[in-house]
């Protein structure tokens, strides 16, 4: 039987570098993702220059936080993940919690950013918020990551839990060892 009835979503989870400072909190946080019913399809543990994060935030380029929050992004080693889980977005920004850290302690107390958040840029983690963003975002971090054949080929492996995982790794694999890799 399936784990998933509805079909799978994707989306991007970054975990932020004063989290991944941390690795005790870090591991807290991949442990609450994964006792929250998604899989990790990928994992990448990088650091972004500071172009780079200018690149990615660039949708905030006119905003007062812009120059804070790239700069931030890019001191330090960041965990980025390829989620899935039926609606991924929804539920990925539900466990996050609010983008505001004070917010998040009072209306959601026991979201990610309210237990490990800090400041509004300092929140823990990162999350895309629809569907066309978790592509774009997706394809930053993972350019070879080709969602159209994960979709095509693999969404439905997962969907009937056909997948073990590497936690050396952080990633769930294929559980057929013939199985092409994603």
């Amino acid at each position: 039987m399936s784990k998933f009835l509805a079909p799978l979503e994707l989306t991007l989870a970054i975990i932020k570098p004063d989290v991944c400072r941390n690795p005790y909190n870090l591991q807290l946080i991949r442990q609450i993702i994964l006792e929250n019913n998604f899989y990790f399809v990928d994992t990448r543990v990088t650091q972004l220059n500071p172009s780079e994060a200018e690149k990615f935030y660039a949708e905030h380029k006119n905003k007062f936080f812009f120059n804070r929050l790239s700069t931030f992004m890019s001191s330090g080693l960041l965990s980025a993940h390829i989620l899935a889980r039926e609606n991924a977005i929804k539920h990925w920004r539900d466990l996050m919690g609010p983008t505001h850290v004070y917010k998040a302690q009072f209306d959601a107390p026991h979201s990610i950013r309210a237990r490990f958040g800090l400041t509004d840029t300092r929140n823990a983690c990162h999350g895309s918020d629809s569907p066309d963003t978790a592509r774009r975002e997706i394809s930053f971090f993972f350019p070879d990551f080709n969602m159209d054949d994960f979709f095509k080929y693999h969404e439905e492996t997962f969907r009937n839990n056909d997948v073990v995982f590497d936690a050396a790794r952080w990633i769930h694999k294929i559980r057929d060892a013939k199985a092409q890799q994603i």
